[in-house]
């Protein structure tokens, strides 16, 4: 009697098999997206590719993808209807589990793994390179690109990745094995990532995000704690966020891995912080009970920013659980430069200072931003994301010179400020999708106009870009070109 051929299971699969046999479909087909459909069509599978959009780059990224023999299925509708066939679907995050495709998925009980997920089971065996991840609510990219930087300096190979930078299994297929990895890791490529686990990991606050997606506050810190699953060496802490401790003592972690705590404070045995304004290392070092290594001063900072020197801490607790030593850790903090849009000084124009932070795109990351600076005229407004405001308002009210306001949920924050700080002027100014450059050059002579000298003009939105530009990026080039219009005025 003649039996079925049995078909390959992709979960016993890894970079040095044949996945010929496998039928696989990638959601979404963006930088993640296309590096999955990318390495798993090399490696031999079926790939299907879907995306309901085929706009920017989607369509070079569709045209070498169907080179390479995957199938595309591209524009409103497609992603609809999960194939007939199909052994996992790998899912660029962000993909809700509700949404249909991911949705047939779990019906029919076929895997569903993420980016993250994929990289993971690619590592190379014989040369599996440790993950050093970082996750919170905010300050994830600079922890990270902080991170790469001590890790170089240490004289490792090293490279960020993940949610910033190298999409995971670019990094982890690269032919040049690497030493160590330092890995982004947003909620969304956590809640698709069940079985990674890193050397060291941290999160470095929670905070309401990301609602329009999560049912609770709950819901998003635990996709958080995943991070912490089976860390081996440190799960690294905020010692100011008791969520994050809380995180961590749920955690099943490997026996003998430490809780490590960062503060702005004088830290504990066990912690790295801050005394008399130098970085300090009461954790990684033999005497810890009795001395501390100096990592570096806080004037060694790009910023004195709390938010930034909180960030520094986290990634040299995780460059110190791999072994960097204190030096390395001191001279890569001392050349670092945060990327563009976060706390960038654009210009200073009568004695006003105007301030990029468009990446600070949630309440929780424009507190931290507005912390810096007073008096402020902030500019903000957005997509909210669900998220509310008066927490933030009530936080940053004494601050606040006055407020301009702009984006499609500019009502949620204008309501903060009128329950919680009704004496401080707010102008909104009304835009579109359309016309986000014109509306921002309305936003930044307003701001002047409310401005003084020794004031700073903050761009914090508090929310996402979406809505009238196509990232927080565009969103932070059209109020500095604003700003330089203003000045050759």
């Amino acid at each position: 009697m003649n039996r079925p051929d049995r078909r390959p299971d992709p979960a016993s699969l890894g970079r040095h098999d044949s996945w010929h046999g496998v039928r696989a479909v990638v959601a979404g087909l963006g930088v993640s997206g296309f590096a999955a459909a990318d390495n798993l069509t090399h490696l031999g599978a079926t790939v299907t590719v879907l995306d309901e959009s085929d706009a920017g780059d989607r369509s070079e990224r569709a045209t070498l993808l169907e080179i390479l023999g995957a199938t595309m299925r591209l524009g409103s509708g497609s992603t609809r209807t999960l194939p007939d066939e199909v052994d996992v679907v790998v899912t660029s995050p962000g993909w809700r589990p509700d949404a249909p495709l991911l949705a047939q998925a779990a019906a029919r009980g076929v895997p569903v793994w993420g980016e993250v997920e994929l990289a993971w089971r690619l590592r190379d065996p014989e040369h599996p390179a440790p993950w050093l991840a970082v996750t919170g609510t905010n300050g994830k990219t600079t922890t990270v690109q902080m991170l790469e930087a001590m890790l170089r300096e240490g004289g490792l190979r090293s490279v960020a990745c993940g949610n910033v930078g190298l999409p995971l299994v670019e990094a982890v297929m690269d032919p040049t094995p690497y030493d160590v990895l330092a890995v982004e890791l947003s909620s969304f490529q956590l809640h698709y990532a069940e079985s990674v686990t890193c050397e060291s990991a941290a999160v470095l606050n929670v905070a309401e995000d990301h609602l329009d997606w999560y049912p609770s506050l709950e819901a998003y810190a635990a996709d958080k704690g995943r991070i912490y699953q089976g860390v081996e060496r440190a799960c690294v802490y905020n010692v100011a966020d008791p969520a994050t401790e809380e995180l961590v003592r749920e955690a099943d972690v490997v026996e003998g891995a430490r809780a490590i705590g960062f503060t702005l404070g004088i830290p504990d045995i066990g912690m790295v912080g801050v005394v008399d304004d130098i970085l300090a290392d009461r954790a990684f070092v033999e005497e810890r009970r009795h001395s501390a290594a100096e990592l570096c001063t806080v004037a060694d900072l790009a910023s004195p920013a709390p938010h930034f020197v909180a960030n520094a801490l986290a990634a040299a607790a995780l460059a110190r659980s791999h072994g960097v030593a204190p030096v390395a850790v001191r001279d890569a903090l001392r050349a670092f430069r945060p990327g563009g849009h976060r706390i960038t000084e654009v210009a200073v124009l009568d004695g006003v200072t105007y301030v990029d932070d468009s990446k600070a795109t949630n309440p929780h990351a424009a507190a931290a931003s507005l912390q810096g600076y007073r008096p402020v005229v902030w500019v903000a407004g957005g997509l909210a994301k669900g998220a509310a405001f008066d927490g933030l308002v009530t936080a940053v009210r004494d601050r606040l010179r006055a407020v301009v306001l702009l984006g499609r949920d500019r009502s949620v924050i204008a309501d903060a400020l009128g329950r919680h700080a009704p004496e401080v002027p707010v102008i909104e100014v009304t835009g579109t999708e359309t016309d986000g450059h014109e509306a921002m050059d309305r936003v930044v002579r307003s701001a002047a106009d409310l401005a003084q000298p020794g004031d700073t003009v903050l761009l914090a939105p508090g929310c996402a870009s979406m809505d009238m530009f196509a990232n927080y990026g565009a969103r932070g080039d059209a109020f500095a070109e604003a700003v330089h219009r203003l000045g050759r005025r």
